[in-house]
């Protein structure tokens, strides 16, 4: 019996030239940004053409830092990525994913508790924008642990967060909180 082969090919080189960039976005309050989420942005870089870190403003959960300043903090944190973008936004996601022309979400995710929550958010936002797409990644063990609620919480007891954010964020989270 002969088998036909050829509904299966690999895309020819050409295939690859013409395909569109792969512009993903990566929101959160980043309130600040630590190593986890720049370990999220690292391998996210691999997969992407364009990352957008999409910082929210995000009164209700009442930051420790104010959006212009959670923005510095990000650009100041990811100057080695030269894909990346940094904006500021106060809409819905799937609002700020048409103004972008992204339909790629990134989510990092530490916990099953995590998992719950981003996976409510994912369906919620995918009702809304069916072509709206979340991919999830996990953050190195090394980093599971951390979470700007963690250096908030760490940083209100005046403890050390040297581990837990990139020398160019603590220096501004001093300056800010001085």
């Amino acid at each position: 019996m002969q088998t036909d082969t050829t509904h299966y090919s690999l895309p020819t080189a050409h295939f690859y030239r013409s395909t569109p960039v792969r512009k993903a976005i990566y929101p959160g309050t980043f309130d600040p940004i630590t190593v986890g989420h720049l370990d999220i942005i690292r391998r996210a870089c691999t997969m992407f053409d364009e990352i957008i870190v999409a910082v929210a403003d995000s009164q209700a959960k009442q930051p420790m830092f104010d959006l212009d300043q959670r923005i510095a903090m990000v650009k100041a944190a990811t100057t080695p990525f030269p894909k990346l973008k940094t904006v500021g936004f106060n809409s819905l996601l799937v609002t700020l994913s048409d103004e972008l022309e992204s339909n790629i979400i990134i989510r990092g995710l530490r916990a099953v508790s995590d998992f719950e929550y981003e996976l409510q958010m994912g369906y919620a936002n995918a009702s809304l924008k069916p072509d709206l797409e979340t991919v999830y990644l996990m953050p190195s063990l090394k980093h599971a642990f951390v979470s700007s609620t963690v250096v908030r919480t760490i940083l209100n007891f005046e403890g050390k967060v040297e581990h837990l954010v990139v020398p160019e964020v603590l220096s501004r989270i001093k300056r800010y909180r001085s």
